[in-house]
């Protein structure tokens, strides 16, 4: 469905304000059946009906999962002093709710507006998640600025990811007009995961359960799973006479 950007953007804002309504009612002035209304209405606009249905029946997982999130944000912070202050105040909510909201649209295959929707959360988190990876339940980011996590990335459940953390592609395959080709080549992060800030983990890896990536390491093999992978000791290295590294 062709719509000019600024009637499409005016649609999408609606949809993701109706969208929290529905996933944090507590928290909202608005009626759950007008709110759920609005979804429809502004799905239909955007992408026609019989997709707007199929997302609707998708609804309650995009509830259960942003619950879920909220969750694993509120056992993993010790500075939470309530549930309100997550959902109000941490980035991680938003771009989690644009997120489920695009993954979504993604596997419907609606064109162009998942990447609209997690471009915007980009823009206002400083979280960049391509609506086409796929991130299990109890999803917990940390402070978050600068993580990015790739179209082909696979997280499991009760993962941590604190700030700066790439999930990124380590070299590209090219057709033979010399077209890059859309196959698997993020890394997969098994169920436990905790991976902390400014960590890059690169291609088709697979980081095993339960383990912990420390801060500012380079991967770009697979690790199995309970691993504990660090930075080398540092070496203090003293240069004289103008010499460099």
């Amino acid at each position: 469905m062709d719509l000019s950007l600024d009637r499409t953007a005016g649609h999408l804002k609606i949809l993701m304000a109706r969208i929290k309504d529905v996933v944090f009612p507590e928290y909202s002035d608005v009626d759950e059946t007008y709110a759920r209304r609005g979804i429809q209405a502004e799905l239909e606009a955007v992408t026609g009906g019989d997709c707007a249905a199929a997302f609707m029946r998708r609804l309650p997982r995009i509830r259960k999962l942003l619950l879920d999130d909220v969750d694993a944000i509120a056992h993993n912070d010790p500075a939470v002093t309530e549930i309100r202050e997550i959902i109000y105040c941490y980035p991680a909510v938003t771009a989690m709710l644009y997120y489920r909201t695009a993954h979504e649209l993604y596997l419907l295959d609606v064109p162009v507006i998942p990447r609209i929707l997690t471009e915007h959360a980009h823009s206002v988190t400083g979280i960049d998640i391509h609506p086409g990876a796929v991130i299990g339940d109890h999803f917990a980011i940390d402070h978050g600025t600068g993580i990015v996590i790739g179209a082909t990335a696979v997280i499991g459940s009760h993962v941590t990811l604190y700030q700066g953390v790439t999930l990124g592609a380590r070299n590209f395959s090219y057709d033979a007009d010399g077209k890059p080709l859309d196959i698997p080549r993020h890394p997969i992060l098994e169920d436990g995961v905790t991976v902390y800030s400014n960590a890059s983990i690169l291609g088709r890896v697979t980081v095993g359960k339960g383990s912990v990536i420390g801060g500012n390491v380079w991967l770009t093999h697979s690790v199995p799973a309970g691993s504990r992978i660090l930075q080398g000791k540092l070496q203090d290295v003293r240069f004289t006479d103008g010499a460099g590294i």
